[in-house]
């Protein structure tokens, strides 16, 4: 099955909110969205199934969060203020009838993808990336070079035998230079430029494969492959999905620290402040527990191999 970030996504939402036991108010669009600002001129106006929920402050609609001035109950609508189309760093966009509206999300979804691009990235410390690239050897060229391929360290170079057997034999000489002269190789000055010098005898015009190590990539789109996008194996999305979990959590106090109202003062009273660090405090254990799991994999799947430079 594939994993998409718009699954992790989900997972994360609904680990977050307990499987259900919490559950963010919600209505839907009636009609479509088709502009992208809302001016004092001419407001976004949107039409929604119910009003009950809804108040002055923030609703999401797919990725956008706006910021709802007013509403009027008796229509079911609701009118954005000058300053809420792609409200707190969202970006504006158009949206479909029957599309989910939330309101007040405790995590807008955006939030929840930049948590886990964060924790994609970090991970880049401790866990690697695995991608490969190939060339023709040719006898009269002892250095190949790359360029913007991000090679943060050479796993394996092999090369394939002439003969029916298909053998890979692995090159024990070869050298790195992970900051080669671009214009010395035909690249422009902006290239990131990689060389392997290779000094073992290898059969002019066999393919050569070096596999690397390199960092995870964060993902762009929602439509995207976890292992394809990130370069990281399908294990490793449990990893992913902790490391956003507890970065999320953590946030969740300081919302409440400003509360004045002697309804949030009763909330509070029965979940003090400071309870959700302790949830927040267990993820982090179980995601550095299966972090340090995945890079003891990572170990025993790509030995470290001895070569030779010179």
């Amino acid at each position: 099955m594939t994993t998409t970030l718009s699954n992790i996504m989900d997972e994360i939402q609904i680990n977050l909110a307990g499987y259900t036991y919490q559950q963010d108010r919600a209505t839907h669009l009636t009609s479509a969205v088709s502009t992208l600002t809302s001016p004092s001129s001419s407001p976004t106006i949107l039409s929604l199934g119910s009003t009950e929920n809804l108040g002055k402050g923030v609703v999401e609609i797919d990725e956008e969060l706006m910021w709802v001035d007013s509403f009027d109950r008796v229509a079911n609508t609701a009118t954005v203020a000058p300053y809420g189309r792609g409200y707190l760093g969202t970006t504006a966009a158009t949206h479909t009838a029957d599309t989910k509206v939330t309101i007040s999300p405790t995590f807008p979804r955006h939030v929840i993808k930049r948590a886990v691009n964060d924790t994609i990235k970090a991970m880049g410390a401790t866990i690697f990336a695995v991608n490969n690239t190939s060339f023709t050897y040719n006898a009269a060229i002892t250095t190949y070079a790359f360029a913007n391929l991000n090679i943060d360290n050479i796993l394996t170079i092999m090369w394939q035998e002439i003969g029916p057997s298909k053998e890979w034999i692995p090159v024990r000489r070869w050298s790195f230079d992970s900051f080669a002269e671009p214009t010395a190789f035909g690249y422009t000055s902006s290239d990131d430029v990689q060389t392997v010098t290779i000094g073992d005898y290898i059969t002019p015009g066999r393919t050569v494969k070096i596999v690397y190590a390199t960092e995870p990539v964060a993902f762009t789109t929602n439509a995207q492959d976890f292992a394809t996008q990130t370069g990281l194996p399908e294990s490793c999305k449990d990893v992913v999905v902790l490391g956003a979990s507890y970065r999320l959590l953590t946030y969740l106090d300081p919302a409440r620290a400003a509360q004045v109202s002697p309804q949030a003062d009763e909330t509070d009273s029965k979940r003090p402040y400071g309870s959700s660090q302790n949830a927040s405090r267990q993820l982090l254990a179980l995601y550095t527990q299966r972090l340090s799991e995945e890079t003891s994999r990572q170990q025993a799947t790509y030995p470290i191999r001895i070569h030779y430079s010179r």
